[in-house]
């Protein structure tokens, strides 16, 4: 596997606003991101853009887990690999966005499908999950942690499923429920999780 030049993956990343915005023209011109322009995947994208939109404009980052974050911004910067059209996606990316922004950590976002030397490198489960988010030294632009592709309950829950014996419900169905999972959880288990995952990589930098 060759090795990558992080650096400028992330010179040429969006920012977050940049991201919604590209993901709002797509919308108009009835496109999604990647190679699949299927109507599924259009339709997912356009919903996942009205739940990014209500996030957004409602969520707020726990105190607790900003003051937990708070001095860490000068040791990592994020790189987040997604896709409009992914259901995790427009679950995880608003908050995270919000979480680093509170707390001026830098934060990017690439498409998975433009970066597949990326995402071969962090695969889950060898599979291209995501979203993923990578913790990068903010001084070397080296790959020191990475979390993903959602908090580990719904990770659970997904895996869970693919063992189900056939007929198993749709995963139409599924995703109902995953998504109702988050409405429940409230962003809890991703500020949480994250945070863990900053601190502690923040920490171990010298």
């Amino acid at each position: 596997m060759r090795t990558l030049n992080n650096k400028s993956i992330w010179d040429g990343a969006m920012n977050y606003t940049s991201y919604r915005l590209m993901i709002d023209q797509l919308i108009s011109e009835g496109k999604t991101t990647g190679p699949d322009q299927s109507e599924a995947l259009i339709n997912y994208t356009d919903l996942n853009a009205k739940r990014m939109k209500r996030i957004d404009k409602t969520y707020t980052p726990d105190s607790s887990i900003i003051h937990q974050l708070k001095g860490w911004s000068s040791k990592v910067v994020l790189l987040t690999i997604t896709e409009s059209w992914c259901g995790d996606a427009a679950q995880i990316v608003p908050v995270i966005s919000a979480l680093a922004n509170e707390v001026d950590i830098s934060s990017r976002f690439v498409l998975r499908d433009e970066n597949l030397d990326l995402i071969d490198q962090h695969l889950t489960n060898g599979g291209r999950s995501i979203p993923v988010i990578l913790v990068l030294d903010a001084n070397s632009f080296e790959v020191i942690a990475s979390w993903g592709p959602r908090p580990s309950a719904v990770q659970t829950m997904v895996m869970d499923y693919k063992k189900l014996s056939e007929p198993k419900p749709a995963y139409s169905e599924f995703s109902k429920e995953v998504q109702l999972w988050y409405a429940k959880d409230k962003y809890k288990s991703i500020e949480r999780e994250f945070s863990e995952l900053v601190i502690n990589t923040a920490a171990s930098i010298q």
